[in-house]
């Protein structure tokens, strides 16, 4: 090695710090070798989607290829004589080919994508080029060749892939200080976009996954650098205690979403009883969960905690003359479309160019045999004479040729045999000259009008390789999970209220309630404090804690009930608030911030209770009135940092508890956001209508179950979902089905007796089908009849559902609908009806439920003001 390779400068200067600069050698071979990385390894290129391994395999498989299978070992060997490293590189990358389904016909254990099964040894399984392959993916005419790097041989230097090969596989590697995720696109709609684009038309294209699952693409970023796509796994409740997991995200396997489910499970954050992995052709996982677990809390909880969702990055990058070039996936699109055409223009130019050929050679052949040409070397004796004497034969008789004769074309005609001019057919000469010339006219044609000419191309290729190739991914806009909404409580919170200690280690003390480990908890104090913290083994509060519960961010509904008394011998006050934010472990004050302030009464109500509470003052002076009562329900609910309203200035002896009061908040408006298949609170989506704490929703679907169900958020609804309304126990459900057992139809109307319990209400015969379900008072429906041979057409006929049959048991078979041939049946609009109004406590409104920032603070007095009676005792309302 030269010493210049080996010079190591090392400077010390004041401090004893030593900078080594390298030089040399050793300044340029990081650089070659994270070229050589990005350029040879880890990077497909633009031109045809493959890395050089996948090129050099391809390759190999063509000069293969003989339409029967070949040991992979025997193809990886000979792909060795291109590739300049070892068998199990080329092995690794030939699987994930055929992996893809798309370029490789395989035979044997290919591994499974779902199950992360590998493949097995390479002397045991066998591929050779599939037909799409064979058909978008070579044209040895078109291609640019390059020596392979030991010089022996040529390989290409790229593919004439006309197809955009890239996006449907996808791509992914990591280089030096580099690196591409290309997630694979479905392979219709690549053609459908392909397609628009060479129309002029905008597109829009999205990742399909080979593991299918659900995707939100919400964020995707035409899979540039800072997108994210969000991934599921398609999970359902097979019965009240079975999940069934039927579809998995995209980069995972069932081996490592099991152990993320047990992983999970073991933390607390879920509880589930045993898995079962059915996988075989396709996924299957049964989630067995122990009784009085929440199947729609525990799919929430699967998303929140285990690899049933994660989150992928897309990374936009490939190889462009040499050099890496960071593209969106519409751009990828767009360039393999352009270049799939123009390569389609070189391939019809080649075959114009060889088609032009054929015709001047044939039309020369005919003059030559025709005009008996040959005849005019007989005399000849040197080879340039023969020459001399075709040519001159052949000139009075080519004006209509495209171009001129060389010497070339004259020595060709020597070449034909005699037998060939004695049994040349000048009707059948001129044939094949009349049909070559339609192919160069259809040629032409095509070069003419090329962007139809690639339109039909692209057609061709999803008719002839589309069919089996539908979008697998569903695409879906999600909602985020709370996780402190479905984590499960999976430890205990205990409390020492003289002290003024909670956590989860005070098992001697009071027990509060369950709680997880990601839990706030809010805590009032006697002196009137308010603490939001998180749950930790022991925290300290303050001394004579009176109210410990688990605090829910947003929460407008659970309403907090106060009488405080305001300093040490200060007024009493009254208040009513929600706490929706705060800053965690900050202290807050609700009272009006007097020291020695002491709180008289305190209720926490989950659904705005209002209750009704006796007054009792001390005896002084000429105090009349020494105890009165008071409704919570005539106190506004105002912000938590209000002052809140009088009750009496004087001193009081006791509050007492009267009577527990019912919610005074309006009923809670719900509705359905059919985009991401939930209920909110948030006005998205269609209004379902307003519940109070019994309501219940009423579902059906296209199978012929149905259920009532409380309106919780976290709800999770099947796909064949056809009725989701707000159940009223009295109001009947009217059904048309065809019986399939009896091959006829019928009618049944009946009330649902067990609310909770869902229940079939039609046969289960394989053949049985649901027409109609209306849950309208007075539903109407026209009947079409089938007409029969040799009779004119049955008359549609109207019924009258509630008028055709009386209500009856769900279970029941029903009346039959008619005894003729029918062909469909419609739905027609109700009659008018007016439904009984439902009688309900009057509620008492809210007139101020805001949302507080963490740091406002209200100064001022409530108003109005409330005002003393005569005697002085106490407020009146």
């Amino acid at each position: 090695m030269s010493e210049d390779n080996n010079e190591l400068i090392n400077e010390q200067d004041d401090n004893s710090e030593t900078i080594t600069r390298v030089t040399g050698m050793y300044k340029d071979w990081f650089l070659d070798y994270a070229s050589y990385v990005i350029l040879e390894r880890a990077v497909p290129a633009i031109e045809d989607g493959f890395k050089p391994v996948q090129r050099r395999i391809m390759h190999s498989m063509k000069d293969l290829d003989d339409g029967r299978y070949n040991k992979v070992a025997n193809i990886v060997g000979h792909t060795m004589q291109y590739h300049p490293h070892g068998d199990a590189s080329i092995a690794d990358a030939m699987v994930q080919i055929g992996q893809k389904d798309l370029l490789i016909d395989t035979q044997g254990n290919w591994g499974n994508i779902l199950t992360g099964d590998r493949a097995a040894a390479s002397r045991y399984i066998e591929a050779r080029l599939s037909k799409f392959a064979l058909d978008v993916v070579y044209n040895p005419k078109i291609t640019e060749w390059q020596s392979s790097y030991d010089a022996r041989r040529k390989e290409p230097v790229n593919l004439p892939v006309m197809f955009p090969l890239l996006l449907a596989q996808g791509g992914e590697g990591i280089a030096v200080g580099l690196s591409t995720k290309i997630l694979p696109h479905n392979f219709i709609e690549l053609i459908d976009a392909s397609v628009k684009h060479l129309k002029g038309k905008r597109f829009t294209i999205l990742p399909d996954f080979p593991t299918a699952g659900i995707a939100d693409f919400s964020n995707y970023n035409d899979g540039l650098r800072g997108g994210k796509v969000r991934v599921r796994a398609k999970i359902s409740q097979l019965d009240k205690n079975t999940l069934v997991i039927t579809e998995i995200p995209f980069g995972t396997n069932t081996s490592s979403l099991i152990d993320s489910i047990l992983k999970a499970n073991d933390k607390g954050k879920i509880k589930i009883k045993k898995i079962e992995d059915n996988t075989a052709a396709n996924v299957e996982i049964l989630v067995h969960l122990p009784s009085g677990i929440s199947p729609d809390k525990t799919i929430d909880a699967l998303y929140a905690f285990t690899n049933c969702e994660s989150s992928i990055s897309p990374l936009g990058c490939v190889i462009e003359d040499n050099k890496p070039y960071f593209v969106g996936v519409s751009e990828m699109l767009r360039r393999s479309t352009d270049n799939t055409v123009q390569l389609l223009k070189s391939n019809l130019e080649i075959k114009l160019s060889e088609f032009q050929e054929q015709w001047h050679f044939a039309s020369l052949e005919r003059i030559f045999i025709e005009k008996r040409v040959y005849r005019d070397i007989e005399e000849q004796d040197t080879w340039k004479g023969v020459i001399k004497a075709i040519d001159k034969g052949l000139q009075p008789h080519i004006k209509h040729l495209k171009r001129a004769i060389t010497e070339e074309d004259i020595v060709r005609l020597t070449e034909i045999r005699i037998k060939r001019i004695s049994k040349f057919d000048i009707d059948k000469a001129q044939q094949k000259i009349d049909a070559l010339e339609d192919q160069i006219a259809e040629v032409k044609h095509h070069l003419a009008n090329l962007i139809d000419y690639s339109i039909a191309y692209f057609e061709r290729l999803k008719k002839e390789y589309g069919e089996g190739r539908e979008r697998k991914t569903e695409i879906r806009t999600f909602e985020d999970v709370d996780a402190t909404k479905v984590i499960i409580r999976n430890t205990k919170l205990y409390v020492n209220r003289e002290e003024g200690f909670i956590g989860t280690s005070l098992r001697r003390d009071e027990y509060v309630c369950d709680c997880s480990d990601i839990d706030d908890i809010i805590v009032f104090t006697n002196h009137g404090k308010m603490m939001v913290t998180k749950v930790d083994s022991k925290t300290f509060i303050g001394k004579d804690i009176i109210h410990v519960a688990v605090f829910k961010k947003k929460d407008k509904r659970t309403i907090y009930n106060m009488i405080y008394r305001d300093g040490n011998k200060g007024p009493t006050y009254i208040k009513r608030f929600a706490v929706t934010s705060v800053t965690r472990d900050r202290e807050y004050d609700m009272t009006n911030g007097n020291k020695s302030s002491k709180i008289w009464y305190f209720s926490a109500n989950p659904n705005g209770e209002a209750e009704v509470i006796t007054i009792h003052l001390r005896q002084a002076g000429s105090i009349k009135k020494l105890k009165w009562d008071i409704d919570f329900a005539d106190v506004l609910i105002k912000g938590r940092a209000s002052k809140g309203n009088l009750v009496t200035k004087y001193s009081v002896k006791k509050i007492e508890l009267k009577e527990k009061g019912v919610s005074t908040l309006k009923p809670r408006k719900i509705w359905f956001d059919d985009t991401v298949q939930r209920l909110n609170v948030d006005t998205r989506g269609e209004l379902i209508g307003e519940f109070r704490g019994e309501d219940r929703l009423l579902i059906i679907t296209q199978s012929g179950m149905l259920k009532t169900i409380l309106p919780e958020l976290s709800t999770h609804f099947d796909n064949d979902m056809i009725v989701l309304e707000k159940w009223i126990p009295k109001k009947p459900i009217s059904v048309i089905y065809f019986n399939g057992e009896k091959e006829m139809y019928y009618v049944k109307r009946f009330l649902i007796e067990n609310e909770g319990k869902e229940e079939s209400f039609i046969s289960e015969h394989p053949n049985t089908q649901l027409e109609i379900v209306s849950t309208d008072w007075k539903p109407m429906a026209e009947i079409e009849f089938t007409k029969e041979r040799g009779k004119d057409r049955k008359d549609n006929e109207t019924i009258n559902l509630e008028e055709f049959i009386a209500i009856k048991g769900i279970s029941a078979l029903g009346n039959q609908l008619t005894k003729d041939k029918v062909n469909q049946v419609n739905i027609l609009e109700s009659l008018p009806y007016e439904a009984p109004e439902e009688v309900n406590a009057i509620d008492i409104e809210v007139v101020d439920e805001t949302v507080e920032s963490s740091d406002s603070k209200e100064t001022s007095e409530d108003k109005p003001n409330p005002k003393e009676d005569d005697s002085g005792q106490g407020t009146l309302f």
